[in-house]
């Protein structure tokens, strides 16, 4: 094959693998050249790149998605190679096309492959046609018919999944054949949003199975390998949480049959560069999910266990060099895990989070993947992952234990993150054992929830009294609200704060906070900047502090907790009356069904938001008429912002 050389890499991406690329292609000795969006305009991989091109405005269709500004980013910085990343146009054979039709280098498999791969359905022929296991599975035009087939051929239950695209969209499991009408329906409704294609199979179902993967890597040359595995098992909504490499509950032989049968696909498809094929695992069976042409979010895993560069494999990849390595010198070492940290809410079924970053502190022992800095304002115009935190050790017990000391380590203020729930899962008896499947969490809505804060919260609490009480006015000689009197000791700061039921009463001299019966001692035993380590009651905590006079946020393992003096300004909080209903997430209003005047049913839908790939449906909370609309099609509205307002019927 000849040689493609390229000097200056554009990266079609944003964020943390946008950075993973730069730096790879900046230690290979390539000029680097970052893409963004009105949006992005300050973003950290912007400033990592030698040069950067805008695409457009905040709009993924009208900046990363589109082809036609991709290429001209090129133009004008005279790059000569593209690097898609993962997620956007990484999985587009258009692009792809439209990349090698301008001249330029792809880092990426022909676009033929990733054409075939990207759908569900052709993939699993090929599948089958290599000898690699498939699921049970029926497709059709006809619902009814389709229906009758995959209770009669696939059994019960069932998982309906659009054949084209990914992420969850157009899924939906059935356990009830009275079901499966309406899911078929549903699924070709948001396969043909999502992707533009209705069409749907359907597939056997296996409960409580493992998602376990194998990256491959092939060069133009024929030598195709395997790297290992990695189990992907830890998921929410289809969305995968935590990824480790080895997977730790197969045995040998089904290792083998899995790398075995990887192998084999790739070479079907006559495979060039990175990527990954994915299976179910149940027990000793193994079953073909898909195959994604890229490079993959959990790619860290893989390289701490190989001591191999993906990335700067795929470069070489692409310039025609054959792989420097056989199969037999692929080794893995010891065991890697990996945290994906995201802005979304635990608490509230993981919707996500936006706002500015005010503080963000990563550790220091620990593989950080993440372009978040202090200061970053967050939006929901893309995907809500924030960062990756992967650590390496001699064996997975040891790996998990210096997750859990890294997250311990990292703290996010501003904007809600689900670092406290990554920790808490990490050192449960569940995670240690490898018992959580892919549909785990999903099963158990509410799993580890944050410890008791009543301690953290006297800590934070101390610190907020501190604080008032430093806040002088130097030009009044009683502007200091020390708590000092003339005839005997400081007095008590008392505070009054948002959501607790009575005044707390803090004892600065004394280092006592109580409120009502309950009393506790807060001493600090060191500080490094805006770390602490305080005594309460005889036990020492490590926080990260953010403080100010009218409110303290701490993190302590991984959760935000703050305290703040109540607002006596005479609105009303979030908390709204029956019949109002405000965003539960930042987002674009997606559709809106209600209109003033119409009369609606309790549990209705009354429009559909869309943040960060992710579609929550809006109902009302109760039978009336629509009063009033806040929002439109189209717009951008905030966390808690009004949408609906409900009345009762007249003579209801």
């Amino acid at each position: 094959m000849t040689a493609m050389p390229f000097t200056t890499l554009l990266v079609a991406n944003r964020g943390e693998v946008a950075l993973r690329v730069i730096r790879a292609a900046r230690a290979a000795g390539l000029g680097t050249v970052a893409v963004y969006s009105d949006a992005d305009r300050t973003a950290p991989h912007v400033q990592a790149a030698d040069t950067a091109a805008r695409l457009g405005p905040a709009p993924a269709a009208e900046s990363y998605l589109s082809v036609s500004a991709l290429l001209a980013a090129a133009r004008a910085t005279g790059a000569d190679a593209v690097h898609p990343g993962y997620g956007f146009l990484a999985e587009n054979a258009d692009f792809a096309r439209a990349v090698t039709a301008a001249g330029l280098v792809w880092v990426g498999p022909p676009p033929a492959v990733v054409d075939l791969m990207g759908r569900k359905d052709e993939a699993r022929r090929v599948a089958a046609a290599a000898d690699v296991p498939v699921l049970p599975a029926v497709e059709g035009d006809d619902d009814a018919e389709l229906a009758h087939r995959a209770v009669a051929e696939v059994g019960l239950p069932v998982l309906v999944k659009a054949a084209a695209g990914g992420g969850g969209k157009g899924m939906r499991i059935v356990r009830e054949a009275a079901e499966l009408p309406a899911a078929l329906a549903a699924a070709r409704r948001e396969a043909e949003a999502a992707f533009g294609d209705a069409t749907v199979l359907v597939e056997r179902y296996v409960e409580q199975g493992r998602h376990v993967e194998v990256q491959v890597l092939a060069d133009a040359h024929g030598t195709v390998l395997h790297l290992g595995e990695r189990d992907c098992s830890v998921q929410r909504r289809h969305q995968k949480v935590v990824e480790e490499a080895p997977a730790p509950t197969i045995a040998p032989r089904v290792r083998q049959l899995l790398t075995g049968a990887a192998v084999r696909l790739a070479r079907r498809v006559c495979y060039v560069g990175a990527g990954t094929v994915e299976f179910l695992v149940a027990g000793e069976e193994v079953f073909f999910l898909e195959m994604n042409t890229r490079l993959q979010v959990e790619h860290p895993v893989t390289e701490a266990v190989t001591g191999l560069d993906l990335v700067d494999l795929q470069l070489r990849i692409a310039r025609g060099e054959p792989l420097a390595l056989t199969q037999e010198e692929v080794t893995v070492r010891g065991h890697a895990i990996e945290a994906r940290v995201y802005a979304e809410d635990p608490a509230r079924d993981f919707l996500p989070q936006a706002g500015r970053a005010t503080l963000v502190r990563w550790p220091a022992h620990a593989r950080v993947d993440a372009a978040l800095e202090p200061g970053q304002e967050v939006t929901t115009w893309y995907d809500p992952m924030l960062g990756k935190v992967i650590v390496h050790g001699a064996d997975r017990d040891t790996a998990r234990r210096a997750l859990v000391r890294a997250l311990d380590d990292t703290a996010v203020v501003g904007l809600t993150a689900n670092t406290g729930f990554l920790r808490r899962l990490v050192a449960s008896a569940a995670f240690r054992d490898a018992q959580v499947h892919t549909s785990w969490l999903d099963a158990r809505p509410g799993a580890f929830p944050p410890d008791p804060p009543e301690a953290v919260n006297a800590v934070a609490t101390w610190l907020l009294a501190g604080a008032r009480r430093g806040r002088e006015n130097r030009t009044h000689p009683f502007g200091t609200g020390d708590g000092w009197r003339l005839s005997g000791p400081p007095a008590p700061v008392l505070l009054d704060l948002d959501g607790a039921g009575e005044p707390h009463r803090v004892d600065l001299a004394e280092g006592t906070v109580q409120a009502g019966p309950d009393l506790r001692r807060v001493r600090q035993l060191a500080r490094d900047g805006d770390r602490l380590r305080v005594e309460v009651d005889g036990l020492a905590h490590d926080v990260v502090a953010c403080v100010s006079a009218e409110e303290v946020t701490l993190v302590h393992r991984g959760e935000g907790h703050t305290v703040r003096l109540r607002r006596r300004t005479g609105t009303r909080d979030e908390a709204v009356r029956d019949g109002e209903v405000r965003a539960p997430m930042p987002g674009l209003v997606q559709t809106l069904h209600a209109t003033p005047g119409r009369p609606v049913h309790s549990g209705e839908v009354l429009g559909v938001l869309e943040a960060m790939k992710m579609e929550i449906a809006v109902r009302a909370p109760c039978d009336g008429v629509v009063a009033a609309v806040g929002a439109a099609a189209g717009e951008h509205v905030t966390l808690g912002q009004m949408l609906f307002v409900i009345t009762a019927e007249a003579g209801t």
